[in-house]
C-alpha cells in the first residue's frame, strides 16, 4: 500500500504500479537485491542454471540479472499469449487461426504482424468497438498503428495520457481502474484463504495445462524438441543487437526458441520509429533504477523519476524529489542502503 497511498498524497494516482512509475521504481528497489541473491546461490551451486523469471518489474529485474550476474535468465510474462486469444475474440476467431510476430519490451511489446492464413488482419481489428475493460489499448492502436501487448489498466499508467488529476473525464472514458492492485491483492489474498480452508477439510486440488511458458522451455530443454516463445533478454546477444533501434544494455523481449541448445533469442532488425520512441520513455526509467540498485546512487533513483511519463505529466521537479523521499523514508530498511554521490561501478 506504501507505493499508492504515499503517492496519492501529492496527487498522483496509479493503477497496478508494479511495472513502471514510481511504484514500479520502487518494487524494482525492493526486488533486484533478491534475485540478485538467488543469483549468487546459484553461482555457487548450479552455474549452469537457466532461471526462469516471472517476477515485476520483469524488464528492471531481468537487465539487473544480467549485469551482475553471469546466471543465464530468462523473463516470462504471460501478455503475449493472453493478448492474442483477447483479438482473436474480439475478431471471431479462435486463437489457433491467428499467425503472428511480436516484439518490443516487456508490458510495451506490439504485436508487428498480425494475420490470419497469410490475411492481414489490422484492418478488420481498426473496426473492432473497443470492450469497456481495453478502451486504453484500442486508443494507442488509433493513434500508433499497432496494438500493445500488455492490459489496459497496466498500459495507462506507462504513458503520459490517460491519467491526469483534475481529469475525472480522462478516467471516465478510457475505463481507467484507479487502485487495482490492492483490490486484487485483497481478492487473492481472500481466495486463497478459501481454497486452504476447503483443502484443510479434505476438498481437492483440480489441475490442468496452462498457457504459461515455463513447462514448456523446460520440456524443450530436456527433451530437445523445440519450443518458441516470447521471453525478456537482454538486447545485446553475442555479436550484436535483438532490436538495432533500442539500446544495447537495454532487456527486450522478442521470440525466442527453447531447445537442447538453451534459449535462442530470435534478431528482430528495427521497430517502427514511433513504436522504439515510446518504448524508450520506459527503458530510461528501467535503466536508472537497475543504476540505483546495482551503484546505491539515490540521485538515479529521483532521475528516474523525474523521466516516468505519467509521474511527470503530473508533478514538478521539486514535488517528484520530494515524494521519492518520502517514499524511500517509508520503505525504510525494505530497501538497501542508498547514497547520495554514490559513483557509477565500472
Amino acid at each position: 500500500m506504501i507505493d499508492f497511498e504515499v503517492p496519492k498524497r501529492y496527487g498522483l494516482r496509479q493503477t497496478i504500479a508494479d511495472t513502471l512509475g514510481v511504484g514500479g521504481i520502487m518494487r524494482g528497489l525492493r526486488t533486484i537485491p533478491v534475485l540478485l541473491d538467488v543469483c549468487r546461490d546459484l553461482e555457487q551451486l548450479s552455474p549452469n542454471a537457466l532461471l526462469l523469471n516471472y517476477v515485476n518489474p520483469m524488464a528492471m529485474l531481468c537487465w539487473a540479472a544480467a549485469e551482475a550476474s553471469p546466471i543465464h535468465t530468462v523473463g516470462l510474462c504471460h501478455s503475449v499469449q493472453h493478448t492474442a486469444r483477447e483479438l482473436a475474440a474480439d475478431l471471431g476467431l479462435d486463437a489457433s487461426q491467428l499467425d503472428y510476430h511480436v516484439a518490443g519490451i516487456n508490458h510495451v511489446a506490439f504485436f508487428l504482424r498480425l494475420e490470419r492464413d497469410g490475411e492481414d488482419l489490422y484492418p478488420a481489428l481498426h473496426g473492432v468497438t473497443p470492450p469497456d475493460w481495453n478502451r486504453v489499448r484500442y486508443e494507442v492502436l488509433k493513434h500508433f498503428g499497432y496494438f500493445v501487448t500488455e492490459s489496459s489498466e497496466h498500459f495507462s499508467e506507462y504513458v503520459p495520457w490517460f491519467i491526469k488529476d483534475g481529469r475525472p473525464d480522462l478516467i471516465e472514458r478510457f475505463n481507467i481502474p484507479l487502485d487495482e492492485y490492492p483490490r486484487r491483492c485483497e481478492r487473492q489474498i481472500g481466495e486463497w484463504s478459501a481454497l486452504r480452508d476447503d483443502l484443510e477439510e479434505g476438498g481437492q486440488i483440480d489441475t490442468a495445462r496452462s498457457d504459461e511458458y515455463g513447462a514448456d522451455i523446460i520440456y524443450a530443454c530436456e527433451t530437445g524438441e523445440p519450443f518458441t516463445f516470447n521471453g525478456n533478454v537482454p538486447n545485446r546477444w553475442k555479436d550484436g543487437l535483438l532490436i538495432d533501434n533500442l539500446p544495447a544494455d537495454c532487456c527486450v523481449e522478442v521470440p525466442c526458441v527453447a531447445s537442447a541448445r538453451g534459449i535462442e533469442p530470435q534478431a528482430v532488425g528495427e521497430l517502427p520509429r514511433q513504436l522504439a520512441a515510446l518504448m524508450q520513455t520506459n527503458i530510461n526509467v528501467q535503466g536508472l533504477t537497475v543504476e540505483a540498485a546495482l551503484t546505491g546512487r539515490r540521485e538515479a533513483v529521483h532521475q528516474a523519476a523525474m523521466l516516468d511519463p505519467h509521474t511527470a505529466a503530473e508533478l514538478s521537479l521539486d514535488e517528484i524529489h520530494s515524494l521519492v523521499d518520502d517514499l524511500l523514508e517509508t520503505h525504510g530498511d525494505w530497501i538497501p542502503n542508498l547514497k547520495p554521490g554514490a559513483q557509477i561501478l565500472a
